[in-house]
């Protein structure tokens, strides 16, 4: 019999709770004071759901089954699909622009790896209903605003960003056939990932044409492009609606970098076409979020995308957002030396640790617990009847910041950072605990 952990999960100690906690925490506090509302949506949903968006091969990809009443349901694997389900049952009664949040548990059928888990956390921020390259920066904003107070610097992470627009309207004008198109983003997006000669047999697998190809390549190669610079690398003067197509999109990125500079994250951020993202439902500014070294996979990824309710069966309502997962960024933490030491996790330190002064007050240290947790401070005690200095050790063992020794009609406040102590009478330490 099996009972280990299922492979690619994990179980959360306490201690590892507390990781999990103080990084939920920092995303949760970031997210509203960014003006967004925290949503959350089933765990199951049915597998049509996430094949409307991803096409029938997502099923290979996520966890399902055929339930007892003969329906295909699937643990989820994401939450914008859910997202834009829930948004499309309320579009015409949801104020614009719609800002949610979700911090959410989710699964997927991968081969565990480092930095890769069955089951993971994920924080999710979205903007619905507004079209300007404004919400995609804020989107951004949000991310790095959320790696600083986890203590993360611009020289420690690189938010990576280009424009899907701008590269499917290079592609269409490269003559890249619209059938082709996907298939040539999903090597683009590999680039970084493979070596140099498995993505030039990979490109050519994609793009039979020598002249195309190089064209791509010339592109990729570009530096904060502008429309005269792409029609070089096109090799000639764009015309028409591929003229049109490339404007538009560069025109998206030279707000969305002036927005970036406005915002005071200009540093964090650099232009790299090779940015592309997987999924097909990406339409405008993408971004990928990497430790500055690239050495771990991607800590967040997101971008905008404009069809998803309408491919869902809704109206047509621009969107753009990311998704943050824990399980990469827990890893960076930890390689930074970012994780707070045991004792200094927010929220997990006793204000109060109560002690029996003399063994004679076990019933007072009962009553003065109670009433501390009333009072909405965190108190606690040891159920053994032990000497003074051992309910001390348990104290400084427990974090906490201070001891109430009782002796009767008197509390003895000790303070356990700095051994200062004051002796207080009961009532008045009970009215006024901190003093």
């Amino acid at each position: 019999m099996d009972l280990q952990p299922v492979k690619g999960t994990r179980d959360f100690y306490p201690e590892a709770m507390r990781v999990r906690n103080w990084i939920a925490d920092a995303w949760r506090r970031v997210s509203l004071r960014s003006g967004f509302e925290e949503y959350d949506s089933p765990i199951l949903e049915s597998l049509d759901l996430f094949e409307a968006k991803s096409g029938p091969e997502i099923a290979e990809q996520l966890f399902s089954f055929t339930d007892r009443g003969g329906r295909r349901l699937a643990i989820r694997p994401e939450t914008t699909p859910a997202l834009a389900r829930m948004v499309n049952a309320k579009v015409n009664s949801l104020p614009r622009p719609i800002k949610w949040f979700s911090i959410s548990r989710l699964c997927r059928a991968e081969n565990p790896q480092k930095g890769r888990l069955r089951e993971f956390f994920q924080w999710n921020i979205d903007i619905l209903g507004e079209p300007s390259p404004q919400a995609d920066a804020e989107c951004v904003l949000v991310a790095v605003d959320a790696l600083r107070e986890l203590g993360l610097t611009a020289a420690e992470v690189k938010v990576r960003y280009a424009s899907r627009a701008l590269v499917t309207a290079v592609l269409g004008a490269a003559a890249v056939g619209q059938e082709q198109i996907p298939k040539v983003l999903s090597v683009l997006d590999k680039r970084d990932r493979v070596p140099a000669g498995a993505f030039e047999a990979m490109l050519r697998q994609a793009v039979s044409q020598d002249a195309a190809r190089q064209m791509i390549l010339r592109f990729m190669d570009t530096k904060e492009p502008d429309a005269a610079a792409v029609s070089a690398d096109l090799g000639g003067e764009l015309s028409g609606g591929a003229a049109a197509d490339v404007e538009a999109a560069i025109d998206d990125l030279r707000q969305f970098r002036s927005a970036l500079g406005s915002f005071g994250i200009a540093d964090w951020c650099r232009y790299d076409p090779g940015v592309v993202r997987g999924l097909a439902y990406y339409t405008g500014i993408v971004y990928e979020v990497f430790d500055a070294t690239q050495s771990l996979r991607a800590v967040a990824g997101g971008g905008r995308y404009d069809n998803l309710l309408e491919v869902l069966g809704g109206p047509t309502l621009p969107g753009t957002g990311f998704g943050m997962g824990d399980v990469v960024l827990g890893i960076l933490l930890e390689e930074k030396g970012k994780l707070p030491s045991e004792k200094k996790f927010p929220g997990q330190r006793l204000d109060f640790f109560v002690i029996d002064a003399d063994g004679s007050s076990a019933e007072q240290v009962l009553s003065v617990v109670a009433a501390l947790r009333r009072g909405g401070l965190a108190a606690d005690f040891s159920y053994k009847r032990q000497p003074l200095g051992k309910q001390l050790k348990e104290a400084n063992r427990r974090a906490a910041l201070r001891a109430a020794i009782c002796r009767g009609a008197t509390v003895t406040v000790k303070d356990l950072t700095s051994g200062e102590q004051v002796d207080r009478p009961l009532e008045d330490f009970l009215a006024k605990p901190l003093g």
